[in-house]
């Protein structure tokens, strides 16, 4: 696989304004067995900053902030430090927070929320 090419089209499909590319990267992106690809997924629908696409790395187990990859973790907490307009995030996180199912998820929602916070 060329990592260029994959990073070029990853790369379309995060400035893509049809809703539809968030589906495209959750499906193929967030589920890629090479972390690089997942890194690369979570950050361009972090980039998107829409509720679906945030929603994807906060909220669902082994993706985004919950990837067993530390780096695809990481990198993932990154770029929604770096997120300028926060409030989308910051919901979604709160509402994981109080309502998901899984403890590994809330708990990891819960203190990207207080990075937030101290990043304001």
């Amino acid at each position: 696989m060329n990592m260029n090419t994959v990073r070029k089209i990853i790369d379309a499909l995060s400035i893509h304004t049809d809703p539809e590319s968030v589906n495209v990267l959750n499906e193929v992106g967030t589920n890629s067995a090479i972390d690089e690809v997942r890194e690369m997924t979570s950050k361009a629908l972090v980039k998107k900053n829409v509720h679906n696409a945030l929603e994807i790395v906060i909220a669902n187990q082994g993706k985004g902030i919950n990837d067993l990859s530390t780096v695809v973790a990481m990198s993932t907490i990154n770029a929604l430090l770096s997120l300028e307009d926060k409030t989308e995030a910051i919901k979604i996180l709160e509402d994981t927070v109080e309502n998901h199912s899984e403890e590994e998820v809330r708990d990891n929602a819960r203190s990207v929320k207080a990075l937030m916070a101290l990043s304001c």
